[in-house]
């Protein structure tokens, strides 16, 4: 059954692909409505696991982290060419990508859901199905995501628990960068002055903007608040935060931090990135047309990768379909918590806790340069959940993150450079990590949002670990 999903070859990836798989699958019975894939199963000797990737948004694709993150291959920002990923993760595990939730790439069908458990349910349905026609039983089944993937990932997994079956949901671990668990306020509103302070010369703000966000910090209670709740062990729950992105305080100090300086961050780069605030011009071109919030690709590139029509045909795609890196709904309304449609509560609350004290195996990691989910907002979130009976980390996060695996990107390029050696042995303390009740915890050096693509030796031992086969990062 699975040979209508094998793909020959795809344009303009001029090696051979290897064995690879994509297209549309039903939910359960309801032919009306699908999800997108692509499965590359593990290179080498064969293992009896299935990891699953979403991408974020809420509506933006997998199909960009098969391409520039984790896949076989890589093409990204400023590239002429794809070229083979030393450090995909098809080297360790089987990995699936879907295009979730419904409403999104060449994932179609009526958007009904209005929460993550309706989501998760529509997967679990297309899940049964891709298992029956791949033929796998008794797998282990690892979720992984990024971004609102943080909310994904534990909605998903905790539905697999409730099931109950093992031969198909045998949930052994989760894995999530740079993700939304918490209140948005914590990750965004909260941190962002001592980030912007931390970075400075990243954002060559000058002094009287940046007085006005220290008066912003310490006027709308954000100074106290870290204070008091980004402690080890923390010193009580945190309350829900009521000062919402568009709200001023009574004497007329604009709390929205978060959005104030996005505003004013492209003046003086107007190369600024959000999701990797150490980007510089020139904007590199991207194959899917989206490096940043700004939308660009150079001319003569064909346009947007999975748009074109050879590459639908290529990959089993829906030609009618008009495919773009973010897009959507994918909940219906705009209802919820943060008007996006969604209304079930943030992560932390329940499912990430239970997803963690039913398989001991959890890691959640934040890059440094990553405005968009700034890292102290991700701790304050982790500070504010309880799991395997006491709320949140009791250490502060020390222990440096050594990476010595061999640069497998660029060495040819040193040793054609005469300057062979200078990029090794390993890459040196890359990060923070810490381990505690069943959660690994990284903080990602010189990392944006997306880590594989950033940091691909680091989200490397990220997995590794996440698959048991390492105990420390």
């Amino acid at each position: 059954m699975s040979d209508q999903y094998l793909i020959s070859s795809l344009p303009d990836i001029n090696y051979d692909i290897g064995e690879m798989y994509s297209g549309q699958i039903d939910i359960g019975d309801d032919s009306s409505r699908n999800m997108f894939f692509v499965f590359e199963p593990k290179l080498g000797e064969p293992s009896e696991e299935v990891t699953i990737w979403f991408n974020g948004g809420p509506g933006c694709s997998s199909l960009e982290a098969f391409l520039q993150e984790n896949g076989r291959f890589i093409w990204g920002w400023g590239m002429y060419s794809a070229v083979e990923n030393p450090y995909t993760w098809v080297n360790l595990t089987n990995v699936l990508w879907v295009e979730y939730p419904i409403g999104l790439g060449f994932s179609t069908g009526n958007v009904t859901a209005t929460s993550e458990e309706e989501t998760a349910q529509d997967f679990l349905g297309f899940f049964e199905n891709f298992l029956d026609i791949f033929g796998i039983s008794n797998f282990r089944i690892y979720v992984t995501g990024e971004s609102y993937a943080g909310r994904y990932v534990p909605y998903v997994s905790a539905a697999m628990l409730e099931r109950n079956d093992t031969s198909k949901f045998n949930l052994s671990g989760a894995l999530m960068y740079d993700p939304v668990i918490g209140q948005y306020e914590y990750m965004q509103a909260v941190p962002t002055v001592p980030f912007v302070r931390n970075n400075a010369n990243f954002f060559n703000l000058n002094d009287t903007f940046m007085n006005e966000l220290a008066l912003a910090h310490e006027v709308c209670g954000y100074a106290n608040y870290t204070d008091y709740f980004l402690t080890f062990p923390p010193l009580a729950q945190q309350p829900v935060l009521n000062t919402l992105y568009s709200t001023t305080n009574v004497s007329g100090v604009n709390c929205d931090v978060w959005n104030v300086v996005y505003e004013v961050a492209s003046q003086p780069n107007p190369c600024f990135n959000v999701y990797e605030i150490s980007t510089m011009c020139p904007i590199l071109s991207d194959p899917l047309a989206y490096p940043g919030d700004l939308q660009y690709q150079y001319p003569g590139m064909g346009g947007i990768y999975f748009n074109r029509t050879d590459v639908k045909m290529a990959m089993h795609a829906p030609l009618d379909v008009s495919w773009s890196e973010c897009s959507g709904p994918v909940f219906k309304g705009t209802g919820g918590l943060y008007e996006l449609g969604d209304y079930s509560l943030d992560p932390i609350q329940k499912v990430l806790p239970q997803v963690i004290e039913a398989t001991n195996r959890v890691l959640v990691a934040n890059g440094d340069y990553d405005m968009e989910i700034i890292t102290n907002g991700t701790l304050l979130s982790i500070q504010n959940m309880t799991w395997n009976g006491k709320l949140g980390f009791q250490t502060k996060p020390s222990t440096p993150i050594d990476i010595k695996l061999p640069d497998l990107q660029y060495q040819a390029v040193y040793i054609a450079s005469n300057m062979a050696g200078f990029d090794g042995p390993g890459q040196g303390i890359m990060g923070i990590q810490h381990h505690e009740r069943g959660l690994m915890w990284a903080e990602t050096y010189q990392s944006g949002h997306m880590e594989p693509q950033f940091q691909p030796r680091s989200s490397y031992r990220h997995l590794q670990w996440l698959l048991g086969h390492i105990d420390q990062l």
